[in-house]
């Protein structure tokens, strides 16, 4: 599926990547499934959905537990327009299929030393473990630098691609 994302990104270096690039495993954030879901989010809503289709359909789409939790609480009380806690567990039981990690004590171990190396949140740090341990290339969100690498995996936001 061709994206309807302004297509490309470019890193520092001069790098560029597309969202259509032939890459691996790719993370997805909470807010951007968020976004994928909640009807009230206008043009995010309609990137995030694309996003989330085309790795459906590539089968490269990765998450984890935390994501699945924390996307739970956003999308049925936190958006404009909530969903009922039923419609979230049938999109949580579909992300299921997605490739999915469940940290454990030395990932979360892991995600401290992320966060105090590179001053991030501790729950932005766990993300970045998973996606690691996923051997993601990508990690799709809005919470940090487009184009930051931290533990190999680079930091897309899906909505300032340009």
């Amino acid at each position: 599926m061709v994206l309807t994302l302004v297509p490309r990104a470019e890193l520092p270096g001069g790098e560029q990547i597309s969202m259509n690039d032939n890459l691996r495993r790719q993370f997805v954030d909470t807010n951007v499934l968020v976004y994928a879901h909640d009807i009230s989010a206008g043009i995010k809503h309609e990137k995030a959905r694309d996003l989330i289709l085309s790795l459906w359909d590539s089968r490269r789409g990765c998450i984890s537990l935390q994501v699945l939790q924390e996307f739970y609480v956003t999308i049925v009380q936190k958006v404009a327009k909530p969903v009922a806690p039923e419609t979230a567990a049938r999109i949580i039981a579909d992300l299921g299929q997605w490739t999915l990690h469940v940290p454990d004590v030395e990932d979360v171990l892991e995600a401290i030393e992320i966060q105090q190396r590179n001053e991030l949140s501790f729950w932005d740090s766990l993300i970045i473990c998973s996606a690691k341990k996923l051997g993601c290339d990508v990690i799709w969100t809005e919470d940090l630098n487009t184009g930051q690498r931290y533990e190999g995996v680079v930091v897309l936001n899906p909505f300032h691609l340009d």
